[in-house]
């Protein structure tokens, strides 16, 4: 073979022992075991999310299996037993001290994968994803291993039904009547929110980031929105994937070979437009650094041309949950993703000669889909989209000079006059005095309050957390009362979350980021005509430099930590709070804090610049 990471077996009986046994037990010809390595990998925890993977991988190991073998049509490759990685599940433990573990597992699954391919030296490899966290994981493996390689979603969860109201619902419905004292009807929601299996169904973390998958070219399109359940992943994509990934090894088309900054690009512009998650912008990172590209804002997308594109030039196109009515299924039955991807090429949004693991480039792909038009009700068009702006806004400011923190606009529900919020900031050292404020005396929270969480950043908590149980109920409060709420973290979000809601504000409070020197009372300025979270009392020198040093002399009384963190008791726990980068470099664990990129390429830039047909005039070269 062309690489040189493909492990070979040697003659050494002490060696081929074992590989022959494995070779015996799989039903393939013990000849091949000295050729290079393929086989399937999927992601498996403690989830709803997970249970259809399973038997997904075992099917797709058979298409594989009867595809091994010496003759003219066949591959002549040593078959490797299907392997799991393990990751926890966002939705069970959202509002637990176990959520700490969430982003953990994305790294962990990374590190898995990255043991299976790197110790097995596999030449192929299909994997299966589901959840969040793990399908990031996975790819980044994928990517730095570099041999051809093809994902597969397991798909959405389709939605449950409230037998009382007859209304559509699901797991974020959940999360907002957690705070109701309907005994019956709590318990209703949580037995039949979520039928069947699969991943979260809206457009939450999950179906943003499969989405991404998809549009970065590591995904065929049509594999995205079908629902886990649906005859399709098991009877038609199986032989589809084997037959791709036959076509990569042959033309040996690797991941880096797709992935490239404009492929990237193409994922951001598309997960603007779809309303996605706030994780994109801790996901796309990591992908960019797996990818080679260490940097994102300066090798992939400015944070300023990120804002412009989602404020002049990238509209939402879907009416989806959870800022919206409609689940993933429903835009399968609509056409599938594929449609939004067309709408966005026609309308000149999307680089189309970006390649794909089908190998065909990405127009390409659209065009031999040839999905149908919008329907106008769940996915809408370009021209007369469901919302003008894009989903998606980062800002800088005081509060985050990093320019880290993410507000999910096509979330918001209220609060923003002539684009601006003024709230007075309520101060909260964890999630859980939060929740138990919620949960003892929700009263007590006032219009325009600027509630702050922090020491729950990736280093503090440790493990950067979600707040969906804290949004969720913050959610439904302001909605009985008529009230606005803001909520601002060094944490993150679920893509369930809904409301004024920032996330990843750094540097974190742990670290000494601006976040920790706000007081209860100080006023807060979301300014999103300027992109900018700003403190008005840490604008002046002298009460910042006190703060600080208050801060400071509180930090070295403790023995260098603030008291306020969350408790590493764990290897894990421990390992993320000294090794968590920034969320602008995906709050991934490196040694040191020092971002390990793998063998760094230079971004190559085509001269292609996204803009809308329909809005002229706003294309702009940053």
């Amino acid at each position: 073979m062309r690489n040189s990471k493909a492990v070979l077996f040697d003659h050494n009986p002490g060696r081929n022992a074992q590989t022959v046994g494995i070779a015996r037990e799989l039903g393939t010809d013990i000849d091949l075991i000295h050729e290079p390595s393929v086989g399937v990998i999927g992601n498996k925890g403690d989830s709803q999310c997970y249970l259809g993977v399973q038997r997904k991988v075992e099917v797709i190991h058979e298409c594989l299996r009867q595809k091994i073998g010496n003759g003219s049509d066949q591959m002549s490759m040593r078959l490797v037993q299907p392997e799991y990685t393990v990751a926890t599940s966002d939705g069970m433990r959202n509002g637990t001290r176990e959520m700490r573990y969430s982003l953990i597992g994305r790294e962990v699954t990374h590190d898995t994968v990255c043991e299976h391919l790197s110790a097995s030296g596999l030449e192929g490899t299909i994997a299966v994803v589901a959840c969040d966290k793990p399908p990031v994981g996975t790819l980044s493996a994928l990517l730095e291993h570099d041999r051809p390689s093809i994902i597969m979603s397991d798909g959405p969860i389709r939605p449950g039904t409230d037998s009382v109201t007859k209304e559509r619902i699901d797991i974020i419905t959940g999360f907002q009547v957690a705070g109701s004292n309907d005994e019956e009807m709590k318990q209703r929601v949580a037995c039949e929110a979520c039928p069947g299996y699969g991943s979260c169904g809206g457009m939450f973390t999950y179906n943003t980031m499969q989405t991404f998958i998809a549009v970065v070219g590591m995904e065929p399109l049509h594999m995205v929105s079908p629902p886990s359940d649906d005859p399709r992943r098991m009877e038609q994509f199986p032989d589809e994937l084997v037959s791709y990934l036959a076509a990569m090894m042959e033309a040996d088309l690797t991941p880096r070979k797709i992935v490239s900054r404009d492929s990237i690009r193409n994922a951001m512009i598309v997960a603007m437009a779809v309303g996605g998650s706030t994780n994109v912008l801790l996901h796309g990172p990591e992908i960019a650094r797996a990818a080679g590209y260490g940097n994102f804002s300066e090798d992939i997308m400015s944070f300023d041309e990120f804002n412009h594109l989602s404020q002049h030039v990238v509209p939402v196109l879907v009416d989806a949950r959870p800022f919206g009515t409609y689940s993933m299924v429903d835009i399968d039955e609509k056409g599938g993703i594929q449609v939004i991807v067309k709408e966005l090429l026609d309308a000149g949004l999307l680089y189309g000669d970006a390649l794909t693991c089908t190998g065909e480039t990405l127009s390409e792909q659209v065009r031999r889909l040839n999905p149908p038009a919008p329907d106008g009700e769940v996915i809408y068009s370009v021209a007369n989209p469901y919302k003008p702006t894009g989903g998606l806004r980062v800002l800088g400011g005081n509060l985050s000079p990093e320019f880290s923190a993410v507000l999910k606009l096509a979330g918001v529900e209220g609060g923003l006059e002539d684009n601006v919020f003024v709230g007075k900031a309520r101060i909260f050292d964890s999630e859980s005095d939060l929740l138990q404020a919620l949960e003892s005396d929700p009263d007590a929270i006032d219009n325009n309050d600027m509630i702050i969480v922090r020491y729950e950043g990736p280093s503090g908590a440790p493990g950067m957390p979600e707040m969906l149980d804290s949004t969720s109920r913050i959610t439904t409060l302001c909605r009985e009362k008529g009230i606005v709420v803001g909520l601002m973290t060094d944490a993150r979000f679920s893509g369930g979350s809904v409301g004024l809601v920032i996330g990843h504000v750094g540097p974190e409070a742990a670290l000494g980021g601006p976040i920790a020197f706000v007081q209860d009372g100080d006023e807060i300025v979301v300014d999103l005509n300027n992109n900018e979270l700003n403190c008005t009392a840490l604008s002046d020198p002298e009460t910042l430099r006190e703060r600080k040093h208050s801060w400071e002399n509180t930090v070295e009384g403790n023995g260098g930590s603030h008291p306020s963190i969350g408790k590493a008791d764990t290897r894990l726990l421990n390992r993320m709070r000294r090794s968590a980068v920034s969320a602008i470099f995906g709050a991934g664990m490196h040694p040191d804090r020092v971002l390990w990129v793998k063998d760094p390429r230079e971004p190559v830039k085509t001269s292609f610049v996204p803009s809308n047909k329909y809005r002229a005039g706003l294309g702009k070269a940053f």
